[in-house]
């Protein structure tokens, strides 16, 4: 289990940001821009048809393993954006569009002089497929229906998945029992064939009601539960022992 996945009721990590800023620094919008325009050519949708260098696929999955990948003690030593170039340089490298060494000495370039022009591509076929990608977004699960096996009230045990790359699991929850509050209608999926922890085809999502006394015993504040959205993949029917004591 990676730190960076398992947060819920540690002490001593520092202030809290509390930024709403969605781009703070104007170099943040480049890299939201590269990302998004890597989705759209990857995007297994009815998008324009553009002649690109570009010829593999890019999904959030990618994106949050890339991030993931650093070190947990730089993970949290860096700003959002920064992880996200992290993980976009990472890709580009592992891929070999471009070398370590490659991008180091560009790198250098602009410390050397900021100001330096950057390469300019402009070719309007691709910007019209990003433009289209954002209206109609990328959810392969859109038209999946799913048959959820549990009910609003039923007592669900939270499993313990694997997160080699990247989990959408709060370590704190794994093991732990809670009661399902909303059944989400429709499917939900990663954006890719499979996941690290076992997530492939579209699945139903619980939104599942925890007490925090179960969480984190004699430490949690009374009189308030916490939620947590969960693939139906990490969510298993409790034995009866944990369903009379969360009843």
């Amino acid at each position: 289990m990676k730190l960076q996945h398992y947060l819920g009721g540690l002490e001593g990590l520092g202030p809290v940001s509390t930024e709403t800023r969605v781009f703070v620094e104007p170099w943040e919008t480049r890299i939201f821009g590269i990302h998004t325009a890597m989705m759209a050519l990857s995007a297994q949708l009815p998008l324009p048809q553009t002649p690109s260098v570009f010829h593999t696929i890019w999904t959030w999955a990618d994106l949050r393993k890339g991030a993931e990948s650093l070190n947990p003690f730089d993970y949290f030593k860096y700003r959002y954006y920064e992880k996200w170039l992290g993980g976009i340089s990472g890709y580009f490298i592992d891929q070999g569009y471009i070398t370590e060494d490659e991008l180091d000495a560009l790198t250098e370039e602009y410390y050397a002089d900021p100001r330096k022009p950057l390469p300019r591509a402009g070719d309007p076929a691709i910007d019209d497929r990003v433009t289209k990608y954002l209206v109609e977004g990328d959810s392969p699960a859109r038209d999946v229906v799913a048959t959820p096996e549990f009910s609003v009230g039923d007592v669900v045990t939270i499993a313990n998945v694997p997160s080699v790359e990247h989990t959408r699991l709060p370590g704190f929850l794994r093991c732990k029992t809670g009661v399902i509050e909303t059944v989400y209608p429709g499917a939900y999926t990663y954006l890719c064939d499979t996941g690290a922890d076992g997530i492939g085809a579209a699945m139903a999502v619980y939104c599942v009601r925890f007490n925090p006394n179960d969480l984190w015993p004699g430490n949690a504040e009374p009189n308030f539960s916490l939620y947590a959205d969960l693939y139906a993949r990490y969510v298993s029917p409790a034995d009866v022992s944990e369903s009379i004591k969360a009843a």
